[in-house]
């Protein structure tokens, strides 16, 4: 399995190669970004706070958030996973304003679902707007590699008017902006939190395999920081952060690869879900039938 892994990677880097959002500002310390947000004695900082730790055990799960809030930005951070049987267990980078908007938040979410013994993580990517959770924009994906043997790269890129998600900077998802949409796109200051935690209740399987303490402690692993972004309040610093309000041909290109290879679910065909596409899906026909292919009990 590891040796097919390594091919599949080796090949999809040659043919997609990478990409980068943003203008490559340098890593931020943890300790400069961020403050412990819950489990404080699951985080272990390390390295000269260039990296961290965060596990769950028998005592508590752990997660961190950042020291500002952002009004759009790039955020990007280097992590492996856990190890081992993970069923249940979800490891996230993630913004959000839950704190500060308890009943209105946004919400634009990279989520590591656990997995069990001979199968694969899986990434699940979401967002919210203006409370919005009665609307879920899941999607699902493979990776061409195990998240867990070695560290990559993760990104989220928003602005006012796109959201655009990177592994290993291959876009994989990009949402642009339409007014139909009204105030479910994410508009208000975030957060950026990571956090590890029990998900057994859906996680894994749709809930039917549970995190195994057993197999424990699951650690996740945090390193090179980017928050590349326009702090709240702070208009001053945002001088130098603009992005893009849409992908180049390039980074279209490679996310097309990836998406007909690596997606599992999008909840823009889920037909039996919304009989009606949301406002911002944008039909693909090659996506439609990859999906059928892999699911067609879901995608008719």
């Amino acid at each position: 399995m590891v040796r097919v892994l390594g091919i599949i990677l080796v090949t999809f880097s040659a043919v997609f190669g990478l990409s980068h959002a943003g203008n490559n500002p340098s890593p931020v310390l943890f300790n400069h970004g961020f403050n412990t947000l819950f489990g404080e004695q699951n985080i272990i900082p390390d390295e000269g706070n260039q990296s961290v730790q965060i596990f769950i055990d028998e005592t508590t799960s752990s997660g961190f958030i950042s020291k500002h809030m952002y009004v759009h930005g790039y955020f990007e951070t280097s992590l492996k996973l856990p190890e081992n049987n993970t069923a249940g267990v979800v490891v996230t980078f993630y913004t959000c304003n839950n704190l500060k908007y308890p009943y209105h938040r946004d919400e634009i979410d990279l989520e590591f679902l656990g997995h069990t013994h001979g199968q694969e993580w899986v990434l699940q990517t979401n967002f919210y707007g203006n409370g919005s959770t009665n609307r879920g924009r899941e999607e699902r994906y493979g990776l061409w590699f195990d998240p867990s043997e070695d560290f990559h790269r993760y990104g989220i890129l928003w602005t006012n008017n796109r959201i655009t998600y990177y592994v290993d900077h291959v876009p994989i998802r990009h949402v642009k902006k339409v007014d139909s949409m009204g105030g479910d796109f994410p508009s208000k200051e975030m957060s950026l939190f990571a956090t590890i935690w029990n998900g057994s209740d859906w996680a894994t399987g749709g809930g039917q395999y549970k995190m195994d303490l057993k197999y424990g402690p699951f650690v996740a692993k945090y390193s090179d920081f980017v928050l590349n972004g326009c702090p709240f309040n702070q208009t001053a610093q945002c001088d130098g952060v603009k992005f893009s309000d849409d992908i180049t041909l390039e980074e279209r290109l490679k996310m097309n690869g990836f998406r007909r290879q690596w997606m599992t679910y999008s909840y823009c065909y889920d037909k039996k879900r919304y009989h009606v596409p949301l406002p911002e899906c944008v039909f693909n026909a090659r996506e439609f039938k990859h999906l059928q292919q892999f699911d067609p009990s879901t995608f008719m």
